[in-house]
This record gives structure tokens, sequence and C-alpha cells, in this order.
């Protein structure tokens, strides 16, 4: 392992590694924002919301 390392130089390629995740994590984000169910800026749509709530169950009588 410690072969690889003197082809590479540590400090570029971890540099390097951390700019591709961090692009990687933001493309990740922009594809998910793009989609109406992982949203989270907009929240969900009115029908979206609606269905939702028709699912949870009612907890006033609970009481």
């Amino acid at each position: 392992m410690w072969k690889i390392w003197l082809l590479f130089d540590p400090r570029r390629a971890l540099v390097a590694l951390f700019i591709f995740l961090f692009v990687l994590a933001i493309f990740i984000h922009f594809i998910l924002l793009g989609t109406d169910r992982f949203n989270w800026i907009e929240g969900a749509s009115m029908s979206e919301a609606s269905s939702i709530t028709e699912l949870a169950p009612d907890t006033t009588r609970l009481g």
C-alpha cells in the first residue's frame, strides 16, 4: 500500500478526493431537489400533503 503513495502526492490526492466527493454530493442534492417527492425546500405539493393527512391516524379521539 505504501508504494502507491510513492506514485501519488498524498496531499494532492486527498484534496482531489474531497473536491470530487463535494461535487458529487452537490449533484445528488440538486437531483433530489428536482423531484416532487424529495424537494425539501418547496415542501410537498398540495395533493401529496392531503394524501399524507388522509393516511395519518386520527389522534384527536384518543383523549
